[in-house]
């Protein structure tokens, strides 16, 4: 969102890095040399957007295709689309759906959007299910989009240069010929009497359904090796490196498990050369193998102790985020452990093994206590259980045996020397392509009864619980099994003001209640059991995994019959392989064993410590400190500066700043102490730092100190500041001279309401060509800030004093 129209109001907004743009390896092509433009859009704000691993793929794989310029948009925050909107100012790369396209200026309903406005396009696992947000949409991409959307691409790029011939029914023909590629406007939905779907009747002969899309091969599409680096943190703020795409372990409640099929690996010879490459230009400190089950990937223990044999001495921690019970291992728990312990969840999914076995989970008691001990006994001090509720079938009883077995779990945690269990729980939502696909979900009053009777189970094993908000899970199964009626009640609550609906401190379901009654909808209709003949919304959806495979599996389930695995076992039937390009891929290869490296007999490295002097400028002013310090660790390590860590649970590196500015100021004169292991001069630490910081900071300055020399943190005496106004005027000086003529003034601070004397701080005030000057001394206490002593003397409200462009011209040690 680098837009130059608005960064006049970052200083106004909560969080004003989630809109600077151009961090670290992002890419920025000249757009007056592409073809197309596209903007991948996420729907929620860019610290979860930017951990979405498939928009880091689709990002890397369209800027690396020629006349091609691919940017992102993630939804604004209620603040900044307040003063968006107030300011009349468009929203552009870099919210929701609607409210996205809304802020745009595009037509929110794609029948009213001709060939003169941007394709709006949906893809990822919610589209397995489009139907309540169809109306909205050109096309979605159903499946893997490594190969799709480029070919996509082409064919919008071609009918561009042949000047839109055919207008945009055209293209939308186009499209639909490229296999995976749903037009939502090329069929149409009659419905019966009592509400349900009769019949979805197709427009064209020739495109009766929609296919979804396979990578045959992960190893044949690229993926990033240069993700972007945020300058916030964000939710998954580490390299994410897909090892595995699908899941063939047949859960009945998991839609992942089934449209992410077949299991497809990535060969370790792959991963090594991704992992090199991404830690290296990212300077990340956290490498998280991802898939649905990375405890399965087939040279996982191998992988793991390679990668931690590479990496653990740079104090690289290893994540498998995704673990079934029955794949952890002492060995790989020892691993996982080397570097720092990462939090630790166990999905038994329910509580007792006679409903585990209904969803095929296909894991014990004893599996589940058994790795519980390893991960306590391996240093763990507290563990996550997650747990659904309203699982077919399930029974009071099978809630408490949620509370029973977290107990033991507890239990088995303080003979271990750890300290907490927590039990979290979600409401099952049953989704489209399952198994339980034609099942009920629990209403409101039921999840909450269920609720309270775990909450005082537990409360008496003294496990702590967790748990989903009951009215987001209700909407969540709405939509989730929806139809295309469902688009006039997101398009109300939209007008209504919904927004940031998975936030609980601004979800408002009040106002979802009201849209669904002004548009005469009862949201109970999408809850209940459908039965196996009714035609389903989605059933012009083809996921692979065939109609006939899901109903055998949902009686396999009311029979407590179990399925295997067929990576290990068996064809099960599922309808979806060919067994010759569509097939179980095992990532078999060579591990390339690294030895760790070691310090010759005798040798101790030498620590020094080198001070930094920087200046802080332009939009890197918006960095907060803590949002600063991780830019400097990760420049340090993608700069290979041996930098020293600090020992114990968290290993960080070194570094210590000078007492932190306040947000949206600028300074010419900050300072950094780094320590380091080994020589390295100071001269070249500084010239490779600055290779890596990002615009707006740069290093001026680095010298030897002495190791026992004071913390730069307390080292600071006093700071010069100059502060950019036009209201000076007159007024300026003579408030300023009278100011510095006084000999206490009492200024009380907003937050605490204590009163101190600042006068002996102020050590200099003057106004010289509209601009104010001021020298200001550290204070242990009572301490005051530029802008609130402009506040104080000029009468400055908070929004002019929050837009004052105040400089730090020096800092004195």
């Amino acid at each position: 969102m680098n837009n130059p129209s608005f960064k006049y109001l970052l200083p106004l907004v909560s969080k004003p890095s989630r809109y600077l743009g151009n961090e670290v390896n992002s890419i920025h092509k000249d757009l007056d040399k592409v073809d197309v433009r596209i903007a991948l859009a996420f729907p929620d704000v860019y610290e979860v957007g930017m951990s979405h691993q498939g928009l880091h793929i689709l990002y890397h794989i369209l800027n690396s295709i020629p006349r091609v310029a691919a940017e992102r948009v993630y939804a604004p925050w209620i603040d900044m689309e307040k003063l968006l909107r107030e300011r009349g100012l468009p929203l552009s790369s870099l919210e929701y759906m609607l409210n996205m396209m809304d802020l745009a200026g595009i037509p929110i309903w794609a029948a009213e959007r001709d060939e003169s406005f941007p394709l709006v396009i949906a893809g990822g696992p919610c589209v397995f299910n489009p139907e309540a947000v169809a109306d909205f949409l050109d096309a979605v991409l159903i499946g893997d989009g490594e190969e799709a959307f480029p070919e996509m691409v082409e064919r919008y790029r071609n009918w561009k240069l042949r000047g839109c011939e055919g207008g945009k029914l055209r293209l939308l023909r186009s499209l639909a010929e490229i296999k995976g590629v749903y037009v939502p406007s090329f069929f149409d939905v009659y419905y019966n009497k009592d509400n349900t779907v009769r019949e979805i009747r197709p427009k064209y002969d020739d495109y009766p359904k929609v296919e979804k899309r396979i990578v045959a091969d992960l190893n044949t599409v690229p993926y990033p090796d240069m993700p972007i680096v945020p300058f916030m943190e964000i939710v998954h703020d580490r390299v994410t490196l897909e090892v595995t795409r699908g899941c063939t372990r047949g859960c009945r409640f998991c839609q992942a498990g089934m449209i992410y099929r077949p299991t497809r690996e990535r060969t370790p010879e792959k991963i090594q050369e991704i992992a090199e490459k991404a830690l290296r230009s990212t300077g990340y400190e956290d490498l998280s193998l991802l898939s649905l089950s990375t405890g399965d990937y087939s040279c996982i223990s191998d992988l793991l102790a390679n990668l931690m044999d590479r990496y653990s001495d740079e104090r690289i921690a290893i994540s498998l985020p995704s673990m079934r019970v029955d794949t952890m291992t002492p060995e790989l728990i020892s691993e996982i452990k080397r570097v720092r312990k990462t939090g630790f969840t166990m999905a038994p999914e329910a509580g007792s093994e006679r409903l585990r076995d209904v969803i095929n989970k296909g894991i014990t008691e004893e599996d589940l206590l058994k790795s519980a001990q390893q991960v306590f006994e391996a240093g763990w001090e507290s563990i996550k259980l997650y747990f659904m509720i309203g699982l077919p079938t399930e029974t009071d009883e099978d809630l408490m045996a949620i509370a029973e077995l977290s107990g033991k779990a507890l239990k088995i945690a303080r003979k271990a020397g750890g300290k907490n269990v927590t039990a979290s729980v979600a409401t099952f939502v049953p989704k489209p392509h399952t198994p339980f696909q034609w099942e009920e979900q629990i209403g409101l009053n039921e999840t909450r009864r269920r609720h309270d009777l775990l909450r005082r189970e537990l409360k008496k094993n003294r496990v702590t619980f967790k748990w989903h908000e009951p009215a987001m899970s209700e909407l969540e199964g709405v939509f989730a099994r929806g139809d295309r009626r469902l688009s006039k009640v997101i398009a109300r609550a939209f007008e209504l003001g919904c927004r940031f609906d998975g936030w609980g401190e601004v979800f408002r379901f009040n106002l979802w209640q009201r849209a669904f009654e002004d548009c005469g909808i009862d949201p109970l209709f999408y809850l209940r059991k459908r039965v196996m003949e009714e035609t389903l919304p989605w059933d012009h959806i083809d996921s692979g995994v065939s109609k006939k495979y899901q109903k055998l599996e949902a009686k396999r389930s009311y029979d407590v019959v179990f399925t295997p695995d067929c990576r290990y076992d068996e064809c099960t039937g599922c309808g979806l392989c060919d067994f010759k390009t569509i097939k179980n891929r095992i990532g078999e290869g060579e591990i390339r064993r690294r030895p760790r490296p070691l310090l010759k007999p005798g040798q101790i490295l030498a620590m020094r410590r080198i001070r930094l002097t920087y200046s802080k400028m332009e939009d890197a002013r918006f960095l907060g400190h803590l949002e600063l310090a991780s830019v400097f660790a990760r420049a340090v390590r993608r700069a290979g500066i041996p930098v020293r860590y600090s020992a114990g649970f968290h290993p960080a590196p070194k570094i210590t700043f000078s007492p932190p500015i306040s947000l949206g100021m600028e300074s010419l004169e900050e300072f950094a102490d780094i320590e380091i292991e080994g020589y390295m001069a100071s001269d070249e630490a500084r010239d490779r730092l600055n290779l890596q910081l990002p615009e707006g900071i740069r290093i001026e300055r680095a010298i030897d100190v002495p190791m026992a020399s004071p913390a730069v943190t307390s080292a600071v005496t006093k700071a010069d500041y100059e502060i950019k106004w036009s209201g000076v005027g007159g007024q300026g000086s003579g408030i300023s001279k009278d100011f510095m003529e006084k000999e206490m003034f009492l200024f009380k601070k907003e937050r605490t309401g204590k009163e101190y004397d600042i006068r002996p701080l102020i050590e200099q005030l003057d106004s010289v060509d509209n601009k104010i000057l001021m020298t200001i001394k550290s204070g242990t206490e009572g301490g005051i800030k530029p802008g609130e002593l402009m506040q104080t003397l000029f009468g400055l409200g908070n929004e002019e004093t929050k837009l004052l462009r105040i400089v730090k011209t020096r800092t004195y040690l």
